[in-house]
């Protein structure tokens, strides 16, 4: 783990994927990330994927680096429990994030009674409150409208749950944001987006708004091409397929010039009258292009290309499935420095990621298995909230916290 952000101490309340992931990438960066759940579970304690035994890989995976809490919140004991931990004085403290919206006793009006400078992050589906996912948010916008085979009439929903993955990585863009501001003034902050919202702001900044408000004509499905430019699948001579981009003036000539097929994309230049240097040219002209590309591919297999391709630089990959990839891309192996093989409690043995970020001066990245449910428990009692071990003692006694040792 790296260690840039030592110190700071969140809380999170959470459930899926947006949240959780914005905790873990504050732990994987150094901060103690504090995850309290219900006595049974939160709402993704058992989600898929899970292992042949009933393990969460989606838990193990969102959750490394993290303390865990358990603590029954249906009690008045519990939630001042609760409160105690997300309040705790520190200067690196007071800092809560949550897509679990609770008026009144965990809301940041109520908090801030206890802490003044108290700063939390909420993310909630739409504006006005209503739950939303990625794959109610995608409809709603019209995505999956323009996702798929060209001749597909149906709409073709994400398997990525991409706004829930840029919403978490906004809710910790927003967090650090805000404790800056403390730092300065010594000011908290109630901070709130939705996923909706994240998810409109994002086709909005690709111009995706844009056109449809402005243009004649509506966009439709273009399967694997790459919209506005070149880029196309193949498949090749042994049954295998490829994707392969001419996106910059760059990254075209490498194309004509692995395939050698400048002859007949210049003779097509001629005939249309347009010149394929350009990108839009090359999408209106896709499908001429992409009958000049297919014998060379079709005449070749993976292993024949693949030297040619990677010694010229061309941007192009091979379509695997995740197990395949597995075997056989050393990006998602030991050979990257980014993993290491861990073995998890009921999961297995396999690579489990740290950040992608690498900080110069803050340490080399490692990770961290997720926690089982309560493993902290005691340890966050005794030095967050302050409690002696005679009470802690007492609380488990009365079902108001539980862990892993009792």
């Amino acid at each position: 783990m790296s260690t840039i952000l030592n110190g700071m101490r969140v809380v999170e309340s959470s459930a899926f994927v947006a949240v959780p992931l914005a905790g873990m990438t504050l732990a994987q960066m150094g901060a103690d990330v504090i995850r309290f759940d219900r006595l049974e579970g939160g709402l993704d304690a058992n989600r898929w994927p899970i292992s042949k035994t009933g393990q969460s890989h989606f838990w193990a995976g969102m959750n490394k680096g993290k303390r865990s809490i358990a603590i029954n919140m249906r009690s008045e004991e519990g939630r001042e429990l609760i409160t105690r931990i997300i309040t705790a004085p520190g200067e690196d403290a007071g800092l809560f994030i949550s897509n679990l919206r609770v008026r009144g006793w965990m809301d940041h009006e109520t908090l801030s009674k206890f802490r003044n400078d108290m700063i939390m992050v909420t993310l909630t589906g739409d504006r006005a409150g209503r739950p939303q996912v990625d794959y109610t948010v995608n409809p709603a916008l019209g995505i999956p409208n323009i996702t798929g085979p060209k001749d597909l009439k149906e709409p073709v929903a994400n398997a990525l749950p991409a706004w829930d993955c840029i919403a978490g990585n906004m809710i910790v863009s927003a967090l650090l944001a805000a404790e800056r501001r403390r730092l300065k003034t010594g000011l908290g902050d109630n901070v709130e987006m939705a996923l909706k919202d994240v998810a409109a702001a994002t086709i909005g900044h690709l111009g995706m708004i844009g056109e449809a408000a402005t243009s004649t004509t509506q966009r439709t499905k273009s399967g694997n091409d790459l919209y506005g430019a070149y880029g196309h699948d193949f498949v090749c001579g042994d049954g295998q397929r490829v994707m392969v981009i001419g996106l910059t003036d760059r990254q075209w000539k490498l194309i004509i010039q692995a395939t050698e097929t400048e002859a007949a994309m210049n003779a097509l230049e001629i005939k249309e009258g347009l010149p394929l240097r350009l990108e839009s040219n090359r999408w209106h002209l896709r499908n001429r292009i992409t009958a000049i590309l297919e014998p060379w591919f079709a005449a070749r297999s993976v292993s024949d290309i693949a030297p040619q391709f990677d010694k010229m630089g061309l941007t192009w990959a091979l379509f695997r499935s995740l197990e395949d990839a597995l075997k056989h891309d050393s990006d998602l192996g030991m050979d990257n420095p980014m993993f290491q093989t861990m073995e998890l409690p009921g999961l297995g043995s396999y690579p489990v990621p740290s950040s992608p970020i690498t900080f110069g001066h803050s340490g080399a990245n490692s990770t961290k298995c997720a926690p089982l449910l309560g493993e902290h428990t005691e340890e966050i009692l005794s030095s967050v909230v302050g409690i002696t071990d005679t009470e802690i003692a007492q609380l488990f006694d009365r079902g108001t916290v539980a862990g892993t040792n009792r």
